[in-house]
């Protein structure tokens, strides 16, 4: 697939918040780990008064909710997107703030002057990039010397794998992006950073309600196989596995913690 048939793609999935909401509730719903993985996130980053922060994909601005505190520390905040529904998104959901800024930005060509941000952000987007060593070098770019980077994404043995080895008798197989994962991660961030370093957010699914899974199935892209399938049938597979009216599902998520030129 060619890098602008991708971006294509990913605009189209992106374009509106249905899709992804659909993704965000389910593990709002059934996940373990009740601190959640937005809060968990947040967490680890170092954001301190005055400093100017870049998210890159900052999706529907949905994991800034409850962190406003943070937002004002912010000399300056640009929330920025590849999509304008998402960016739309965001404002209704976060408002205007004088310090806070909404961009459409592709992260292989960031508007800004070298060494403009002390913190640059980049969650769940990643393996979306058609170029990653042009993308990484506008990051490296301007983002300050010593200044902090923070990407989370999944790993490759959680839910589509799960699904895949349910469904594999629909044709349903493991074809997640794994362009930028926990595991090969640290081996591309390593070349643009001085100091690498990985954190697990340990979690898993317990669905209790399957309508809500399939909700979930259908609304993945990659799910394409099952759209002559019948919900119901896919209902009844899913029944199969689960143990006294739980349905298990492994997640494995996390994020990489990354410095320039300590």
């Amino acid at each position: 697939m060619s890098s602008i048939n991708n971006q294509k793609n990913v605009k189209e999935q992106y374009a509106s918040a249905g899709n992804l909401n659909t993704r965000i509730s389910i593990h709002q719903k059934y996940s373990t780990n009740k601190m959640g993985f937005g809060n968990w996130i947040f967490s680890n980053y170092k954001i301190t008064k005055g400093m100017k922060v870049l998210e890159l994909g900052c999706g529907t601005g949905d994991m800034w909710k409850g962190h406003e505190d943070l937002m004002k520390t912010c000399s300056k905040l640009v929330l920025s997107d590849f999509s304008e529904g998402m960016l739309e998104n965001a404002k209704a959901n976060l408002g205007d703030n004088s310090n806070v800024e909404y961009r459409v930005i592709d992260i292989q060509n960031i508007p800004f002057d070298d060494e403009t941000f002390d913190v640059v952000i980049a969650n769940m987007m990643l393996y979306h990039v058609p170029d990653m060593e042009r993308g990484l070098s506008e990051v490296q770019r301007v983002l300050k010397n010593g200044g902090a980077f923070y990407c989370a994404t999944f790993g490759e043995h959680g839910i589509m794998e799960f699904l895949s080895q349910v469904l594999n008798a629909y044709g349903v197989e493991d074809n997640v992006n794994k362009n930028f994962t926990l595991q090969n991660g640290k081996e591309i961030l390593e070349p643009f950073f001085s100091d690498v370093q990985r954190l697990n957010y340990e979690d898993s699914l317990v669905v209790t309600e399957i309508d809500d899974l399939i909700e979930y199935i259908y609304s993945l892209s990659s799910m394409t196989t099952l759209s002559s399938v019948p919900k119901e049938e896919i209902r009844e597979v899913l029944a199969k596995h689960m143990e006294n009216g739980v349905l298990r599902v492994p997640k494995e998520y996390g994020m990489f913690c990354c410095r320039k030129g300590l």
